[in-house]
């Protein structure tokens, strides 16, 4: 929905299990409908659409694309971002480190990529920007060569030429957002300032990378970084790094206690990576490829005497996980006050919470259009706490 500063609020459809446009296109009959009646009854309703690359492909024939395009007239809703990050299966199936393949150092993630951008140059309305968000490169532990980090930079730069050439032709302000993650080749704030730098070195006089590629600040990844989000945001800004789009997400947050590493089986699931950073004394950062990675180390006294872990598993933003937990919310309402008192520095915001297939049961209750409209309400709530609410 559209917000005050004309913010755009949606979540994102990656949590409904759905590969083919079809089942995409299901999902937004049956859940974003009944969602949306839950919550903004009477209201343009907002789509944050996920689309792989076959759904991609399937939306992109003229007779899919232009029913899509009267079905969102006839109900309402509109089209102002997609996830591009998925390239293929992201539900119920072994996705784990996958889901950051192919990777941009290859031909498959950009011609992908700008698939995307073909689509939302036709679905996203008149006045309204279009933001596509994208793995931060590649997974870190792919990457072996200099020759590879060259080739992801080439890929964008081709990428920031057809965004570019797509938001002249169209009259529309597009975007893509490179979404840090932990143990990924950008990560950290410090990461993706020094790979903005080494673009701009490549093209010193291009400055079409101002406007249409920038970060999809993800307010989980960068808690689980231990990263301070009013310092990372202006950090990003006073470096001339576009934020395209914030996902409004958490993460588990806990002390290593025996009670709380028990507990934490049950969040280690077959489907997604969960990587883990824990804090010690002296702000020293270890990181875990995965939750059971970080489960097998024995009770150390370094592990035992860890201040916190952090876990990459996106938790229901309006639920307190477990007595033995806590969550990262704090940082997700740090980057809200930085947006707020700064509210030229993003207009893109998507509640990402993901893993509904894989939650624990007691913080699965009700369904999952209960889930989203709890969601809503919760981050609504937080928007009003800060003087942003609903457009007239």
């Amino acid at each position: 929905m559209k917000l005050t500063h004309d913010f755009h609020l949606a979540y994102c459809t990656n949590i409904h299990r759905g590969e083919s446009w079809p089942e995409i296109f299901a999902n937004l009959e049956r859940h974003t409908l009944a969602v949306r009646e839950r919550v903004a009854a009477g209201r343009r309703c907002a789509i944050g659409l996920r689309l792989g690359d076959p759904a991609a492909r399937e939306l992109g024939e003229p007779a899919a694309l232009t029913a899509f395009q009267r079905w969102l007239d006839r109900h309402g809703c509109y089209v102002f971002t997609i996830n591009g990050f998925p390239f293929g299966r992201f539900h119920g199936t072994r996705v784990k480190e996958q889901v950051y393949q192919p990777d941009w150092t290859t031909a498959e993630r950009l011609d992908y990529t700008r698939r995307l951008f073909d689509l939302l140059a036709q679905l996203v309305p008149p006045g309204v920007a279009g933001s596509v968000s994208t793995l931060p490169g590649a997974f870190k532990e792919f990457i072996q060569t200099d020759d590879q980090v060259r080739a992801m930079r080439r890929n964008l730069w081709r990428c920031v030429e057809h965004v570019a050439d797509l938001s002249e032709k169209s009259g529309r302000t597009l975007h893509l957002g490179l979404e840090p993650e932990p143990l990924c080749f950008l990560e950290t704030t410090d990461e993706v300032i020094r790979f903005f730098d080494r673009l701009r070195d490549d093209r010193p006089t291009d400055h079409r990378i101002e406007f249409h590629l920038g970060v999809n600040y993800d307010t989980c990844h960068l808690a689980i970084e231990f990263e301070e989000p009013a310092a990372a945001l202006s950090r990003l800004r006073e470096n001339g790094v576009k934020v395209s789009k914030i996902h409004l997400s958490s993460a588990l947050a806990l002390r290593p206690t025996a009670e709380a590493r028990a507990a934490l089986g049950d969040f280690a699931d077959e489907t997604y990576l969960h990587q883990v950073v824990t804090r010690s004394a002296g702000d020293r950062l270890q990181r875990f490829r995965d939750l059971p990675d970080a489960l097998a180390q024995p009770a150390s006294r370094e592990v035992t005497d860890a201040t916190e872990w952090r876990v990459h598993f996106h938790v229901p933003l309006h639920a307190a996980p477990r007595a033995v937990f806590g969550t990262t919310t704090d940082h997700l309402l740090g980057a809200l006050d930085h947006v707020a008192a700064q509210p030229d520095l993003c207009a893109h915001f998507e509640m990402e919470t993901y893993t509904w297939e894989v939650l624990p049961s007691d913080l699965r209750a009700g369904t999952v259009v209960d889930q989203l409209a709890a969601e809503y309400g919760w981050t609504l709530a937080r928007f009003a706490e800060r003087g942003i609410t609903p457009a007239a």
